[in-house]
């Protein structure tokens, strides 16, 4: 196995059971990769900033996928950045904003803006996802290009909206479930896989180099693109069936495939 690249996602895979923080010991198997000369990538639909903090000890070592893949980080370099169509954007947002129950989240390249329903909202978002965050009247007001849409629906998305938002959208967007209660609007042609392609390009290395780790549906492309793609045991059996290789914990995993002496 000669592996040269690993990408993981982050909620429900890297991050088990709403867990918010990296551990010690994630951020020392990181190290040990870097030194074996294996980088690490953080794949995820959060925003380049929060990743960064929460890797910050290893930050300048690895890359980001950030934004489910509308956004890739490297030592502080914008390797590519897909935005969406202003317009299309601006129709979703104001049909999220209609929707009983709903919240929208709306990503630009460092900064989410919020037109927030209710107060608990932003103290989730100030007190959990801990993104650098605006509050703002109008998506006219923001100044920068919009990378991501998102819907937040508290009770579960899938359960209530999800299927309406899914059904509408679908051939303008990409839409993908990306938690419980988060469904994704980017760019058509957008993915965790695509932007994971893109960096690969980049460094001049072959998906047959590299292990991939998610749990749902966002992570697909990813997972499909590497050779070694590790499913996570909590994910539903829809993900599960699609791959031969599972994982219980990612430390786990990557203690023992690559004979790590950390503890």
């Amino acid at each position: 196995m000669n592996i040269k690249l690993i990408a993981s996602d982050m909620d429900g895979t890297l991050l088990q059971n709403g867990n918010q923080n990296i551990t010690a010991k994630i951020l020392e198997i990181i190290e040990a990769l870097h030194e074996k000369g294996i980088l690490f990538v953080a794949a995820s639909g959060r925003q380049y900033a929060n990743l960064y903090r929460l890797f910050e000890p290893v930050s300048k070592d690895i890359a980001f996928i950030c934004e489910n893949g509308a956004l890739v980080m490297y030592q502080d370099k914008i390797l590519s950045k897909t935005s969406m169509n202003k317009q299309i954007a601006f129709k979703i947002i104001e049909d999220i904003r209609s929707k009983d129950g709903c919240e929208v989240q709306i990503s630009g390249e460092n900064t989410t803006y919020l037109i927030p329903k209710s107060e608990s909202y932003i103290n989730h978002y100030k007190n959990v996802l801990k993104n650098n965050y605006k509050i703002i009247q109008d998506p006219a007001d923001i100044p920068e290009d919009i990378i991501k849409v998102s819907v937040y629906e508290e009770a579960g998305i899938m359960e209530n909206s999800g299927t309406y938002f899914i059904n509408k959208w679908q051939d303008k967007v990409k839409c993908t479930v990306s938690g419980f209660g988060w469904l994704d609007f980017v760019s058509p042609n957008v993915n965790k896989g695509t932007a994971l392609t893109h960096l690969l390009k980049k460094l001049s290395i072959t998906p047959e180099e590299v292990m991939a780790f998610g749990d749902n549906y966002n992570d697909l492309e990813m997972l499909s693109l590497v050779k070694y793609g590790y499913v996570m045991n909590n994910a539903v059996d829809d993900i599960k069936n699609r791959y031969s290789y599972r994982s219980n914990l990612v430390e786990e995993t990557l203690t023992d495939v690559f004979e790590l002496n950390i503890k």
